[in-house]
């Protein structure tokens, strides 16, 4: 599905750093059938992520971008909230961006557009499905993000808990990890597939496949060592049932 814009304070771009991004372009191609045009992974045409080299004792890694409309207003509310400014506002192609942590640490990047919003595609096999917020904390992460974004932390059925902005999922929490970070995941149509491909590139697979809510969840590591994860739709058939009740009419209900 084409995207042309993205709401504020929700994931709108990651971006991976790598040493070697040649081989690293070779394995994301193989697993999601991705092209390298300049800075940009391309997916039929379309902008789907960035990829960059990194710095030297920088490690590799994956990079989730928030919409900030408002450059300069969103790094005041992060540092008033107690995060850290890492960057200066860089004017990039399309963009004007900073590098800022939550007060746990967690790195994430704010994407003011100026022409390009972000990702270009969604929804389909090889796009960003969402971003994971891998907190330590989760009272202080609740606390920061709802200073600086109005995020509040909601508990979904059977797919853990969320942080919402206006009862609208942003980013998934997830606890009890030995490191905090973001973590973005990406759409694919079968995870066992996509295992049998990543191992067969030189990736690694961390943990899964486990059934998260209506999809199937699998963390990952590229060759260089970056986390990232995948997702697929677990597609469960629905029985539905008619019947007529002397009371109500014409009932409806499902099973399955």
């Amino acid at each position: 599905m084409r995207i042309r814009g993205f709401a504020p304070s929700t994931p709108c771009w990651v971006e991976l750093t790598t040493s070697d991004p040649d081989d690293a372009a070779g394995f994301y191609a193989g697993l999601f059938g991705w092209q390298v045009e300049g800075d940009r992974f391309l997916l039929d045409g379309k902008a789907v992520a960035g990829i960059g080299r990194t710095r030297p004792a920088q490690p590799p890694g994956w990079l989730t971008y928030l919409a900030a409309p408002d450059l300069a207003a969103t790094v005041e509310r992060v540092i008033q909230a107690h995060g850290r400014q890492l960057t200066w506002p860089e004017e990039r192609h399309g963009a004007c961006t900073a590098i800022v942590s939550d007060t746990d640490g967690a790195v994430f990047g704010l994407w003011q557009a100026a022409g390009f919003a972000g990702a270009q595609l969604r929804g389909e096999p090889g796009t960003m499905e969402w971003s994971d917020l891998l907190a330590g904390d989760v009272s202080a992460a609740t606390a920061f993000y709802g200073s600086v974004f109005g995020w509040t932390l909601t508990h979904e059925f059977g797919s853990g808990e969320w942080l919402s902005q206006a009862h609208d999922s942003v980013a998934g929490l997830v606890t009890g990890r030995y490191d905090v970070r973001w973590q973005p995941s990406f759409q694919v149509a079968d995870t066992t597939e996509t295992i049998d491909r990543c191992a067969g590139l030189g990736g690694r697979i961390v943990a899964g496949p486990v059934e998260m809510g209506l999809g199937s969840y699998v963390e990952m590591l590229d060759p260089h060592g970056a986390p990232f994860a995948v997702t697929a739709p677990v597609h469960r058939p629905v029985e539905l049932n008619v019947a007529y009740n002397d009371i109500i009419g014409m009932e409806l209900t499902y099973g399955g």
